[in-house]
């Protein structure tokens, strides 16, 4: 598809939409506005960076870029890793950092009305007051429309789910520019096509979110946190496999291999013990019940073969692992300064997670490559980050084949090449293999919303 360049016309325009203060065009911008958190970059960077403050002005903003065919990707905060927000095609940046407004709490029905540009860890800030949390937690300084847009999840998801389960209503700018909302205040509806679903996760490529009101959890009255070591991350993935077997509900289970225990020891001074290892929390509504739960499971991980198992864990303590948890990813960055990260994320049932752990452990053995296995184990989800030199043609393309090695077993075991990073550019080519036909009626559902394709050209589909 031939795509439109903004012309000067096109930046005079836009300026009047947004004001002369919300447009740049400047090097710097341009630049910042190309990259997100992944190595990608765009073979035409956009020609101008606008940030509108509402529907309006987004709405305005579109109905030009329609009638130009300029393309038009709109950007969060920028912390994705598959590339999700490059814009590929040139165009128009529509950047929503001034949609920062938490607009309501109503803490009687459980929900937030809030603005796309607002920080997840900052509305659970305003929530705390209230006795309440948004759940979702990728651990990244993220926006609520970018972890809408990629349906993001996090350490929490085996217990409350994703970002997906807690959106009750989304204001959307389609790429005409027709403003629409999706959705109710309801805690359920069997009323017509579940629309807000469809816009959950689609990357920006069937519509602009600026507002969305979203469901709320109670904060847990009661929580335990253990550590469990064990002598191979297979043994730690089996534990996970028994303890939900069982029928035990945790708020999170991470595994962590040794060497990233190691870092996570350096760069955070947590004094575990540097073999493969098991984060847990538990949350109860009592001190009894989180006891029944523990105890059993203590059992379960030492039945796995755990050499060692702590719980009880207090609140600093609590919080410094999880603190250490998030940031792995910039732990192993640092282990490796001048390589550039690519990362797999696949997700399996339960049942094949010690499998896939133990396949992505010969894959990185096999290419010869740097990766460290990781994920949140509970609901099946393993993380694998390389780290290489992608000017380095022979050595990028072994992690290349090491990732695609790790999606496509992901795949052979009825599993997903994206568990919650989303597809961006990175999963594009594995689509047809895990959607078959069904990826002709996402093209389909893409055509009639944004027919002439402006709307984050170049993600999802390959």
């Amino acid at each position: 598809m031939q795509y439109g360049r903004c012309t000067d016309r096109d930046l005079r325009e836009l300026e009047a939409i947004v004001g002369a203060e919300n447009l740049s065009s400047g090097e710097s911008a341009i630049n910042l506005c190309s990259r997100d958190e992944s190595y990608y970059t765009p073979e035409a960077p956009p020609e101008v960076v606008v940030m509108p403050d509402s529907a309006a002005e987004v709405s305005a903003i579109l109905k030009l870029a329609n009638a130009q065919r300029i393309p038009v990707t709109a950007r969060g905060a920028g912390t994705s890793i598959e590339g999700n927000p490059v814009p590929l095609y040139g165009g128009i940046v529509v950047d929503m950092q001034r949609f920062d407004e938490i607009i309501e709490i109503r803490p009687a029905d459980f929900v937030a009305i809030v603005e796309a540009g607002v920080s997840y860890k900052d509305l659970n800030k305003s929530l705390g007051q209230y006795g309440l949390f948004f759940p979702p937690d990728p651990g990244a300084a993220a926006w609520l429309g970018g972890m809408i847009a990629n349906n993001a999840s996090g350490v929490r998801t085996i217990r409350y789910g994703a970002t997906r389960d807690y959106v009750l209503r989304l204001t959307v700018v389609l790429a005409n520019g027709e403003i629409i909302e999706t959705g109710s205040l309801a805690a359920k509806s069997s009323s017509g096509y579940d629309l807000t679903r469809l816009f959950v996760g689609s990357e920006g490529t069937l519509g602009i979110f600026t507002q969305a009101t979203l469901r709320l959890a109670g904060l847990p009255a009661h929580f335990s946190a253990a550590v469990a070591t064990f002598s191979s991350v297979e043994a730690a993935a089996q534990a996970v496999f028994e303890i939900m077997r069982w029928g035990f509900s945790p708020a999170a289970l991470e595994v962590l291999p040794a060497d990233l225990v190691a870092m996570l020891n350096r760069d955070s001074d947590l004094g575990l013990r540097e073999e493969p290892t098991l984060f847990m929390e538990f949350h109860g509504a009592s001190e009894v019940a989180l006891q029944e739960e523990l105890g059993p499971v203590e059992r379960l991980c030492q039945d796995a073969g755990a050499i060692s198992f702590q719980s009880g864990l207090g609140i600093d303590e609590r919080n410094k692992l999880w603190e250490a948890r998030y940031q792995a990813f910039e732990s192993i960055k640092r282990t490796h300064p001048g390589s550039d990260p690519f990362v797999a994320d696949v997700a399996v049932p339960i049942s094949s997670y010690p499998e896939m752990i133990e396949y992505a452990e010969e894959v990185i053995g096999d290419y010869g490559v740097i990766g460290y296995p990781f994920g949140h184990a509970g609901d099946g989800n393993v993380h694998v980050v390389f780290m290489g030199d992608a000017q380095d043609e022979k050595g990028w393309e072994n992690v290349q084949k090491a990732n695609q090695a790790i999606v496509t077993r992901a795949l052979q075991l009825e599993g997903t090449c994206t568990a919650e990073h989303g597809v961006g550019i990175g999963k594009r080519r594995f689509m047809e293999e895990e959607h078959g036909r069904s990826l002709a009626v996402m093209r389909q559902i893409k055509a009639l919303l944004d027919p002439q394709g402006i709307l984050n050209p170049g993600k999802i589909f390959p």
